[in-house]
């Protein structure tokens, strides 16, 4: 079965990727015809005698390799088909243009596959018989094979990224078509590639080019979706790192890189095509200090999408031993669509590690003094109030979590759980220190500052709004009286900077609900004022269930996808009641 792609045609969607690239960026051109992009001042880099530098393959591995044409990387870029070769053909026609038989010459930067191989290696020879000065460099830097079998050999994975941008600075620099040839192929020794994959990938018109279980990752895969090494359950990232660098570094297999405490490298972490920034940072950190804890000094360190197999959900890592000559070559500057080199330290020349700098402490939220103190008996009340409420949220994360899906991300619940989890580990145990319940307007900005700083999102500001605002009443007044006022200061202002009234399906139906019912309450019974502020604040929330979304992310959801109450309303009811339970056993 096919997988959904935005493309036109499965027969042109190359030709207009390398149109729309080249319409973004106009320093580049498209030979009329072919699959080639080239440097518009193609003709000024042969009048100044300058090598010019080639490469290309298969497409689906965007941003390589027509993102790295211009100054200081490629000269011209040669695509194929998706995960197939280009023809003879059009290689020797970007030969052609990209040098004559009395320049400087060009150097073929060749991925290690047999298509490629014998489809660049066929236009270069042919190029030769024209008189054209060509040579080339053959980059196979996988760590992933186990032997030494020459039938296939090392695979040519995002390494060949660097390698452009090293020759293409010596080239920028004038070096020698030799030199060049040399120097590269001293690069390609030193250098090593693994990757892993969580999802395989689908060429447009077709389906996936292998499966794997939801529950599955495959180590060592190749660019195209070749089978790896290993298949396993999916791990945290930091264990995938580590059986990633193991395999790299391991001296029983043929393919390995050697790394020895004080090297000095450059990493790359290269997004196979469907992995969020989010987990490419985690993976990178966790790369850059596995190999500081192993005495490598990471020197230069890259992230992101540099050579990518579709959208395939998986990464590669390269390391490449540094040298003064490598370390120039990678700083130098390129004006290339997709190069994305690190941002150094104005101090430094090289990464070290970094180290945490001391923030501006916050005045402690916990007990000032300077407020009404409490009974010991309500303060124990308190106490387990907060415990039974917070128990309640964490109870019900997953049954908060399926309402929330309705119109949002599916974590209200979680969201909830996090901030009761942190109340709870900062409540303390009976007769220990913990939060100033003896003291509500200090619990109250305690409360605040947890829940500003564990839960965060929407409902973590709302929450720290509500408590902030709550502890004014409580100053000075912990009666009856001073608790109604808190409750409605804390509402009201959640109104205010919220956004949300009564009638919009958001946890201002319940907390509203509950306040009115409060501020009509003449009983002065607690229990009976709060077991009507519950039952009002129940009967609320039940009814978002038919309301039409007027605030917060449910506002932007079909009004006919709203079944169920509002999770946020819902969470309140569960802490008021929690509050009920425990006024009752007084």
């Amino acid at each position: 079965m096919s997988t959904k792609k935005l493309i036109n045609s499965v027969e042109h969607c190359v030709d207009d990727a390398l149109s729309g690239l080249v319409s973004v960026h106009t320093s580049l051109r498209l030979l009329q015809g072919h699959k080639i992009v080239v440097r518009e001042d193609i003709d000024e880099v042969i009048k100044a005698g300058k090598v010019t530098l080639l490469c290309g393959g298969g497409s689906g591995h965007e941003p390589a390799q027509a993102g790295y044409v211009g100054p200081g990387m490629l000269s011209v870029a040669v695509a194929g088909a998706v995960f197939a070769s280009p023809p003879p053909g059009s290689i020797l026609t970007a030969l052609r243009h990209v040098t004559k038989p009395d320049s400087a010459g060009c150097v073929v930067i060749i991925t290690n596959y047999t298509g490629d191989r014998l489809n660049f290696g066929l236009a270069i020879e042919r190029a030769r018989q024209e008189g054209l000065k060509v040579d080339s460099i053959t980059i196979g830097e996988d760590c992933a094979l186990t032997s030494s079998d020459r039938s296939a050999g090392r695979r040519g994975l995002a390494g060949t990224v660097l390698l452009n941008k090293i020759c293409g600075a010596l080239a920028e620099e004038g070096k020698s078509l030799e030199e060049i040839v040399q120097f590269g192929k001293r690069v390609t020794e030193n250098m090593g590639t693994m990757g892993v994959s969580l999802t395989p990938c689908s060429v447009p018109g077709s389906g996936p080019t292998f499966s794997l279980g939801d529950d599955e990752m495959e180590l060592g895969l190749g660019l195209h979706g070749e089978a790896g090494v290993k298949r396993s359950k999916i791990k945290p990232a930091g264990e995938v790192v580590k059986m990633i660098l193991d395999h790299m570094t391991n001296i029983s297999t043929a393919t390995h890189i050697k790394l020895t405490k004080g090297d000095k490298v450059a990493c790359m972490v290269n997004n196979l095509g469907g992995l969020s920034l989010l987990e490419m940072n985690i993976v990178a950190g966790e790369v850059i200090s596995q190999l500081e804890k192993r005495g490598v000094a990471v020197e230069r360190g890259y992230c992101g999408s540099f050579m990518t197999s579709l959208e395939m959900a998986g990464l590669s890592i390269t390391i490449l031993h540094l040298d003064d000559t490598i370390r120039r070559c990678l700083d130098a500057k390129a004006a290339v669509p997709a190069w994305s080199p690190p941002v150094l330290s104005r101090n430094k020349s090289y990464r070290e590690t970094p180290s945490c700098i001391p923030v501006i402490q916050e005045e402690s939220s916990h007990s000032t003094g300077n407020f009404t103190r409490t009974t010991k008996e309500s303060a124990d009340m308190l106490y387990d109030m907060i415990k039974l409420s917070m128990g309640r949220l964490i109870a019900s994360e997953n049954e908060l979590n399926d309402l929330d899906k309705e119109s949002g991300d599916g974590d209200c619940g979680s969201t909830l759980a996090r901030g009761a989890k942190e109340i709870l580990k900062e409540i303390g145990q009976n007769n220990q220190p913990g939060l100033p319940v003896d003291t509500p307007a200090d619990l109250a900005l305690s409360l605040a500052r947890i829940v500003e700083n564990s839960m965060g999102g929407s409902s973590g500001a709302l929450y720290s709004l509500f408590f902030t605002s709550a502890a004014g009443p409580l100053q000075q007044d912990v009666t009856g009286s001073g608790w109604k006022r808190a409750l409605k200061e804390g509402t009201d202002t959640v109104m205010r900077y919220g956004g949300a009234r009564p009638g919009d399906r958001t946890m201002i139906d319940a907390l509203f609900a509950a306040v009115t019912s409060i501020d009509e309450n003449v009983s002065s019974c607690p229990v009976s004022v709060m077991e009507t502020a519950v039952n009002a604040a129940v009967l609320a929330a039940n009814s978002t269930a038919s309301m039409k979304a007027q605030a917060g992310r449910a506002s932007y959801v079909s009004a006919e996808r709203l079944k169920n109450p509002d999770p946020g309303a819902v969470a309140v009811t569960l802490w008021l009641q929690a509050i009920l339970e425990i006024l009752k056993t007084a």
